[in-house]
């Protein structure tokens, strides 16, 4: 972990790792916690590759977040790439306090140039004011069924989403789409049971597409989107 110079009140840490981890049989873990009114940003300085290991044994990486009262934290790490034969299961838990604000990106590229990518597991758990937000498990390589399929993500190699956690957001009732052509990419925006949290989910040919449709979904959220303008938001960055 290292600090970063602070952006205004924020604080700010960047996580360094190395193209050895995490490797099969790896057992990886972060905790990270913002304490009352504390306003953090996590990142990281370089994407995290999954590689294969001497052993079949899958490796995990678990990152436990808490916010708490009126804290803020940004969790916006590089993506992470599934290499061939490589088997990650990474799982998030995140415990929000009723006042707390969260946005989280998370990306994730499915093999190299081509290459085929690994298998790779993500489970997302969202609590916030001690009730139950998200609760969400994704699976993309074989032997998990149908994940390049066209109801899944068919030809695209590059996946995220961005979840938005704030007191102050009024989200739409409705599901919206960004992105003119499929063949290329698109993301929903789509509302939770709460009415202050959102979620983005994007799919796309390339990393630099996925990254812009998880930043046009950010502005969306915080405005009602014009059509004809759409690459023209303004709002938060993702970056």
């Amino acid at each position: 972990m290292r600090r970063l110079r602070a952006r205004g009140e924020q604080a700010r840490v960047c996580v360094l790792g190395a193209m050895s981890a995490p490797l099969g049989g790896d057992r990886l873990a972060l905790d990270i916690t913002a304490g009352t009114r504390a306003r953090l940003e996590v990142t990281s300085a370089a994407a995290t590759i999954a590689l294969r290991g001497p052993t079949t044994v899958p490796a995990t990486y678990d990152v436990r977040v808490r916010v708490g009262d009126r804290a803020t934290l940004h969790w916006l790490p590089e993506p992470l790439i599934s290499t061939r034969g490589s088997t990650l299961h990474q799982t998030f838990t995140v415990d929000l306090a009723a006042t707390s604000r969260l946005l989280m990106r998370e990306e994730q590229l499915l093999g190299r140039s081509g290459e085929s990518p690994g298998h790779l597991t993500t489970r997302l758990g969202v609590r916030r004011g001690g009730r139950a937000l998200l609760d969400q498990h994704t699976a993309y390589g074989d032997p998990a069924p149908a994940w390049d399929g066209p109801a899944v993500l068919g030809a695209h190699r590059a996946t995220g989403q961005l979840l938005l956690v704030d007191p102050e957001l009024d989200a739409p009732q409705e599901p919206h789409v960004i992105g003119d052509d499929p063949a290329e990419g698109q993301a929903v925006l789509t509302p939770l049971a709460d009415p202050q949290a959102l979620i983005a989910t994007a799919v796309a040919r390339t990393p630099a597409q996925l990254r812009h449709l998880l930043d046009v979904a950010l502005a969306c959220a915080y405005q009602v989107p014009r059509p004809e303008a759409e690459g023209e938001q303004e709002g938060p960055s993702s970056r």
